[in-house]
């Protein structure tokens, strides 16, 4: 699974916590201690455990001092170390330590669940260095509850197979109904699920997580065992009882899921974390005697410490979202007149929708959500709008029946199509879903396309809670049909609409796109657009212009370069080097006693078997690992499952023969191991595709050059679509840009730093006209790494003839931030295009553009005046 931009940015940045974290837990500590708990034993005391848990005794880990002492919070040092920017509040567990504590910033439609899972796969690599163990999911919802449950305990689903991969295929999905024992926790990577109610103890003696369960009893001492329970709570003292000191049994531990969880002190994984911040969650949580709590949440409130913090720009330059959002308020008091407003608007998606397929071979079906006030069967008395009285007003109108689902505490009529793939399958009928509250937060479906809100105009809970069931684009990718690639929001006589919407954003995380609302009349049909042509002085020249790209032979033609088709297909993976891998740094910690058993054979094409971990005693742990199994995670980046495996096969091939007796030491650093694999092919791939891409200009099979054909990109746009609530930007010193091609030029499309090199080209008398290159629309670059390259800027100088410039500029703009191995592909791509450029035949194909130079340029915050200053010389 390809991690975008900014999830990549948010487990480095992770990462580096996690790291420094480790370094400084061990800092922090006043003295060698014995573990207070059965995750944190040692390999002799686990074997012990697993002797016991196989003879059926009790399972009891010595005891060594009282508690664990610290010198300072060591989470807090983490912190500051890792240049995280922000404060950090200190958190304490339930046992008074310091615990760490972090928010990961994520808006509506960024992957939660997918940084969760890596995250997961992170704390385990870098901070509690092992593959097993307990971890407890808690999510808000009963729907979020289902979808995760559903994908997690799927091991056909990408975010399972993480798991596994991680786990080395020993992944087991619980809920609270469900026993494990301490060999399970041992041996398997436990994934326990809670919904936040569970673990809440607002009436603890009524909820079976806080209830005594014999299934359980593994983890603590025998009833008789009266010295073994006093022990056992010198060490966890938080941990709930049946009887008081003074009784003749003492105080006996009550052999509860709630308890358990105390003793192996797990990972919390919070989804919505800003649910769990009333004084009575956050103690509960705490008194879980956490190792680490990561939240993850659209909205984090004051007190959390955010250590990411993904923007919506961020989400909608990597095509995650539908944005603008249209707004039409009717201003009818009757919501048939709304609902069929809707109905046409959905209708004329459907029909864009069906062309987009024709051409893609990619199905989208667009789907109106309707919000009701009243849904239950004993409901409907003819004065608030009715899930029925709508079903029936659109069958009226010729919908047919199985358009239309109701979803509701009572009726969920979605579910029968799950056994068929769900709402994004192509055999799915539905177009309608009629709900009250059933798709707040947690329900996703990213053909959602039109939100209608039928309930009280009075009521804005009702905007500001689903205006995020509508964001997600279709695929995580842009369709470059403009009504395709926004939502929209119908409603009828609602006071303070604009408010709400933007309510609405804050809680799905994405304030900073509230610009992107479009509130438009309203008449029903399309909406209403401003359309903004070129400056009459800048028409002609810029609708002659014609800008190069790197265009393959198609027969007597010439065609775009394609990634995937012409340079992925052609990397010569037989001279990929991973050999620097055979000399990894491997963790000599030994966590458990295991033997590696590699060279499993297994069917390549379907990938069928699975890593199987396996006790052959007492003491030993037998591990049959599958190569296979790992190829199939490195698909992403080697699409040959068969060089796949040949490549894993000789890493771990090499690694056992230099470990040979040690074997434990390899199995214990899998997903190490695995991550520096991908590391190495991702490196060798880009390495190997440059040399394609090269290999392919130099035989002239590929050329940099301007052709007449349209490709799509090339040139720019004769006019523009922007919204009319769009806030026209300025130059720094107040005036209006006189250069630009196109104005206004909407004050969102700047960044900081995009808007003083704007203000700057406005002010330069050589300069003939700017433009502000539109991302994922506009004029690209594609080099020999998959993400095309959208500059910033395209800008002109003057020229002595009719066609009104003489000279190109390509402009990307870079923060000293972002000055990473990215920037410097974009250099290297871009040197690239300047060599080419400077041939004759660069530009003889295309008249208006002979005797015409292009040249691109990277520049930086630090140095961006004096560049330009160079370059307009």
């Amino acid at each position: 699974m390809k991690l975008k931009e900014y999830q990549e940015r948010t487990l480095k940045e992770t990462k580096v916590f996690l790291e420094q974290l480790a370094v400084w837990r061990e800092k922090a500590r006043d003295k060698v201690q014995s573990p207070s708990s059965y995750a944190q034993a040692s390999a002799d005391e686990r074997s012990k455990v697993q002797s016991q848990e196989a003879t059926g005794d009790t399972v009891q880990i010595q005891e060594g001092a009282n508690e664990e002492e610290w010198l300072f919070d060591f989470a807090e040092k983490a912190w500051e170390k890792a240049e995280v920017g922000r404060t950090y509040l200190k958190k304490k567990d339930g046992l008074g330590r310091p615990l760490p504590v972090y928010c990961l910033k994520i808006p509506t439609g960024g992957g939660k669940t997918l940084l969760a899972v890596k995250t997961i796969d992170l704390v385990l690599s870098h901070y509690l260095k092992r593959q097993t163990g307990l971890v407890v999911w808690i999510v808000p919802t009963l729907q979020i509850y289902r979808q995760t449950l559903q994908r997690l305990a799927d091991r056909d689903d990408p975010y399972r197979q993480h798991l596994d991969m991680v786990s080395a295929g020993k992944t087991r999905i619980l809920e609270k109904t469900d026993s494990f024992t301490p060999q399970d926790v041992n041996e398997y990577l436990c994934v326990l699920m809670l919904m936040l109610p569970s673990a809440s103890r607002a009436n603890k003696e009524a909820l079976r997580m806080f209830k005594d369960a014999g299934a359980f009893q593994g983890f603590f001492p025998s009833e008789e065992d009266k010295d073994g329970h006093a022990a056992l709570l010198k060490r966890v003292k938080n941990l709930d009882t049946f009887e008081g000191e003074d009784a003749y049994w003492g105080r006996q531990v009550k052999t509860s899921l709630g308890n358990t969880i105390r003793v192996l002190e797990p990972l919390v994984i919070l989804d919505e974390g800003h649910k769990a911040y009333s004084e009575q969650a956050q103690s509960t949580l705490r008194n879980l005697n956490p190792c680490m709590i990561v939240e993850l949440t659209a909205t984090p409130p004051k007190e959390a410490n955010k250590l990411v913090v993904i923007s919506g720009e961020e989400l909608l330059k990597e095509e995650m979202i539908k944005l603008d959002l249209h707004v039409v308020n009717k201003a009818s008091t009757s919501w048939r007149d709304t609902m069929r407003a809707a109905m046409e608007r959905r209708d004329d998606l459907e029909k864009k929708a069906q062309d987009y397929e024709a051409n893609t071979n990619v199905h989208i079906r667009p789907i109106c959500l309707v919000q009701v006030e009243r849904t239950g069967k004993e409901q409907r008395d003819g004065k608030l709008i009715h899930a029925e009285d709508v079903r029936e007003y659109l069958i009226g109108q010729g919908v047919p029946k199985d358009w239309v689902a109701v979803k509701s505490s009572e009726t969920d009529e979605l579910k029968d199509y799950d056994d068929v793939g769900g709402l994004l399958a192509r055999e799915c009928p539905i177009r309608y879903i009629i709900t009250k509250q059933a798709l707040q937060e947690g329900w996703d479906c990213s053909f959602a396309y039109v939100l209608t809100i039928l309930t009280n105009p009075h009521s804005k809970t009702a905007m500001t809670q689903l205006v995020g069931r509508i964001l997600r684009q279709p695929y995580a990718r842009k369709t470059r049909v403009p009504a395709l690639d926004e939502s929209y929001v119908y409603c009828f006589q609602r006071t303070k609409l604009l408010d709400e919407v933007r309510e609405g954003f804050k809680r799905e995380g994405l304030e900073d796109m509230a610009g992107r609302l479009v509130k438009d009349t309203g008449d029903v049909g399309p909406v209403e657009l401003r359309e903004v042509a070129p400056r009459k002085t800048f028409k002609q020249a810029a609708a002659n212009m014609v800008l190069p790209a790197f265009v393959i032979r198609d027969g007597k033609d010439w065609r775009l370069v394609s990634y995937e088709e012409d340079l992925l297909s052609r990397v010569p993976w037989g001279e990929a080097d991973v050999s620097p891998l055979f000399d990894l740094q491997l963790n000599l910690e030994e966590k458990r006693d295991v033997e590696m058993r590699a060279g499993l054979r297994v069917d390549l094409t379907g990938f069928g078997a699975r890593t199987a971990l396996s006790a052959h005693s007492r003491e030993t742990t037998a591990v049959q690992f599958d190569f296979a199994y790992a190829a199939a995670h490195l698909l992403d980046v080697v699409p040959n499952p068969w060089v796949g495996y040949e490549f894993v096969e000789k890493v771990f091939t090499n690694l056992l023969a230099k470990w040979k007796g040690k074997e434990a030491v390899v199995s214990n650093n899998l997903v190490f191991i695995l991550e520096e694999i991908r590391k190495r092919l991702e490196a060798e791939r880009d390495r190997l595709a440059e040399k394609v891409f090269n290999e392919l200009l130099e035989s002239d099979t590929m050329r940099f050059i301007v052709v007449l054909r349209d490709l799509g990109m090339h040139r720019l746009p004769k006019r523009l679509e922007l919204a009319k609530s769009a806030v026209k930007a300025t130059r720094l010193d107040g005036n209006q840009f006189e250069m630009n091609l196109f104005d206004p030029v909407p004050a969102e499309a700047l960044n900081s730093l995009e808007h003083q090199v704007a203000s700057f080209l406005d002010e330069q008398s050589q300069l003939y006209f700017w433009y502000r290159n539109i991302p994922h629309y506009g004029y690209y670059i594609q080099g020999w790494q998959k993400s095309r390259i959208y500059a910033d800027f395209i800008f002109t100088t003057h020229g002595g003839d009719a066609s009104g410039f003489r000279k190109v500029f390509v402009l990307e703009t870079k923060g000293l931030h972002l000055k990473n191995q990215n920037t410097a592909y974009k250099q290297s791509v871009f040197a690239l295009c300047n060599q080419h450029a400077k041939k004759k035949t660069w530009n003889e194909l295309v008249p208006a553009m002979r005797g015409k130079e292009v040249e691109y340029q990277v520049v930086f915050q630090d140095e961006w005046q004096k560049r330009l200053n160079e370059l307009l010389a």
